[in-house]
């Protein structure tokens, strides 16, 4: 995982509320293990018709999402079953970010895990993203900020997640990094 600090991107708006995993990522591809790919398939019965054709009125098909890597999503996103493959799929699209007015605590927990960043914003701010599809936000993970033109809100990231996002880590290696330590303590009860 490359370190999370701060970037900006243009965002792409999908005011649907309780998208939940089942729809982010279908049931019919979990069946890998593995990360990759899996953008290919992100939103898969909303973007494809049935011959598997892009449907040209879905957002996620439009030149105007190309290259967005910050989602925002209406009310309750990521909410249904545990599914890492959700936040896989994000990711391997190219999302960076999720902006919502709250998200489902399974999926935080597994995007936090997998370098997707969750941000819950109240819904003054929410409802302006919404209204600036397109338009350029920059987050900042350092100061916890995200700004879009001259309006910008503070947002919280728990701080272990936080930090392991900061420096490119996942959950086992942030362990692995004190592996000598754990050896010695292992050493010396043994």
């Amino acid at each position: 995982m490359q370190p999370f600090k701060q970037f900006s991107s243009k965002t792409v708006t999908l005011p649907v509320d309780n998208i939940d995993t089942d729809q982010i990522i279908p049931a019919r591809f979990l069946k890998v293990t593995d990360k990759k790919g899996l953008g290919a398939h992100a939103f898969a019965d909303w973007r494809y018709n049935d011959q598997g054709q892009p449907k040209p009125d879905f957002v996620l098909n439009s030149n105007a999402a190309k290259g967005a890597q910050v989602l925002v999503a209406g009310d309750n996103f990521g909410c249904g079953s545990s599914r890492e493959h959700a936040p896989w799929a994000l990711v391997d699209f190219g999302f960076k970010a999720v902006i919502s007015t709250s998200i489902a605590d399974i999926f935080r927990n597994n995007a936090l895990k997998n370098g997707l960043l969750p941000i819950v914003v109240d819904k003054t701010f929410h409802s302006y993203l919404m209204e600036q599809a397109g338009q350029e936000v920059q987050i900042d993970l350092e100061a916890n900020t995200i700004t879009c033109g001259e309006t910008s809100r503070s947002f919280e990231v728990e701080r272990f997640a936080r930090y392991c996002l900061l420096n490119g880590l996942d959950q086992l290696e942030y362990l692995l990094k004190s592996q000598n330590e754990i050896q010695a303590y292992e050493e010396a009860w043994a």
